[in-house]
């Protein structure tokens, strides 16, 4: 028994008829998919869950040339962002801004949580998810990010 699963040999078996087909490693990202199975977000998983694998499943993959996945380093960026964080985010700053534009556009600030509201500069932000999340963690967000909230007509920030 090798010891991996019926479902874990299926997609092996579609990431090598992919790459026989012509396709390469780099063409398989999240969204391609062989017979309903999506391939490449199976390919991440593989490479992020390395560990995991057995030798034979190893040996097989860095033969089709997949590697195992770079683990992160923790760059002076990425440790002053989460410093940051406790100040206001830039996904905090988009959602204010979004809400602030359909507030002037409609007049009211109760947002469906599935609406989506795209900024002038192209990106959306999911303003109903934004604001769902922002009450239900509410007893975390600061006293700047409260203040803003309530100054838009949201009486749960207050």
């Amino acid at each position: 028994m090798l010891g991996w699963t019926v479902d874990w040999q299926r997609h092996w078996a579609s990431l090598t008829a992919l790459l026989k087909g012509g396709a390469s490693l780099e063409e398989i990202v999240p969204g391609v998919t062989r017979h309903g199975d999506d391939i490449g977000r199976w390919l991440i998983r593989q490479r992020r869950d390395w560990s995991r694998h057995n030798e034979e499943q190893r040996r097989r993959l860095v033969e089709a040339g997949v590697k195992p996945a770079a683990r992160p380093q923790k760059t002076a960026a990425r440790v002053s962002a989460k410093a940051g964080a406790a100040k206001g985010s830039d996904a905090f700053t988009r959602g204010v801004t979004a809400l602030q534009q359909y507030i002037a556009r409609e007049g009211r600030s109760v947002v469906g949580r599935q609406h989506v509201e795209e900024l002038p500069d192209g990106t959306t932000v999911r303003l109903g998810v934004f604001l769902s999340n922002q009450k239900s963690r509410r007893d975390r967000l600061t006293e700047d990010q409260l203040s803003a909230l309530a100054a838009l007509g949201l009486e749960w920030a207050a």
